[in-house]
């Protein structure tokens, strides 16, 4: 009988069950990928559309965030508090040393990681992440709606998302597509199939045990993370799209300067969402090297 890797769990020591997926080598290298906001651990195929993890020898370790997916939320939560679940995650699975990817909304948690985790990690990406609300321009990108928002207003807005997706899902496509993303985002915009697994694995799924996780996540992207880019120790290694309208490059210049060891690479043409899937070679390279 086949064992379905997109929908396993653990308990963790607090008695939460944490949702993950696996992806690419069962014996390859180990990386723990980071998804977006929204986002859930079944959008990794968004990217590596053609499977290069398996070539490229890296076993993909999705994980869903607590509230999002298969994972139970958890009260009171803090950006800092992820890398400990990371971290019983890899024992339970019997890893000693990984890497961590964080695409977007998962860019905070990767850094997270890198500043906490730095004994533990092999390499850190970040791909088009959301910076720290003092970084320039950082609540202009769409990924900052909630911005300046109160709380009730927030989850109004979540739970009307919510009530798209599960009523009707070509609304939402049908408003990706009229917004003014990069040419390179509206590319993927317009394949059917693809626009189909956003709706189904990034915003679905994500909302599968309502909006608290989302909710959560906007919040905590907006006050002090708890720790600073500066003390990070490790090398990360940093992409970003010019044009994109979701996180702006300023962001990603401010992550870049900030982080003492960062080599960062920004793209002319590159948009948030065509940025991780025409570049995922050369950012599993980097995570597998």
């Amino acid at each position: 009988m086949a064992i379905d890797k997109t929908n396993q769990q653990i308990k963790l020591k607090d008695g939460r069950i944490l949702g993950y997926a696996e992806y690419g080598a069962p014996k390859g290298k180990p990386v723990f990928y980071f998804h977006g906001h929204p986002g859930s651990r079944l959008d990794w195929p968004l990217f590596d559309a053609d499977d290069s993890a398996t070539e490229l020898n890296a076993h993909i370790i999705a994980v869903d965030r607590p509230g999002t997916g298969l994972s139970d939320s958890k009260r009171d939560r803090e950006i800092l508090d992820w890398p400990d679940d990371v971290i019983e995650l890899a024992e339970a699975l019997q890893l000693d040393r990984f890497a961590v990817m964080g695409v977007s909304g998962g860019g905070p948690y990767a850094a997270a990681c890198a500043f906490k985790l730095s004994e533990r990690l092999t390499a850190t990406a970040i791909v088009c992440g959301m910076g720290p609300s003092e970084a320039p321009g950082a609540k202009e990108g769409m990924s900052w709606i909630y911005a300046g928002k109160s709380p009730e207003e927030r989850r109004q807005m979540l739970l009307g998302m919510a009530s798209v997706i599960s009523e009707n899902p070509d609304q939402l496509v049908s408003q990706m597509k009229q917004a003014p993303f990069p040419e390179l985002d509206k590319v993927l915009m317009d394949q059917p199939k693809l626009s189909k697994m956003i709706v189904d694995f990034t915003f679905g799924e994500a909302l599968r045990s309502g909006i608290d996780g989302l909710d959560q996540d906007a919040a905590l992207y907006a006050h002090p993370w708890g720790f600073q880019l500066q003390d990070i120790a490790v090398e990360v290694h940093l992409w970003h799209g010019e044009p994109d309208i979701n996180v702006p490059v300023s962001v990603g210049r401010y992550v870049a300067d900030a982080i003492p060891n960062c080599r960062a690479k920004f793209f002319p043409d590159e948009g948030h969402f065509s940025i991780a899937r025409n570049h995922i070679r050369e950012i599993l390279n980097v995570l597998v090297a």
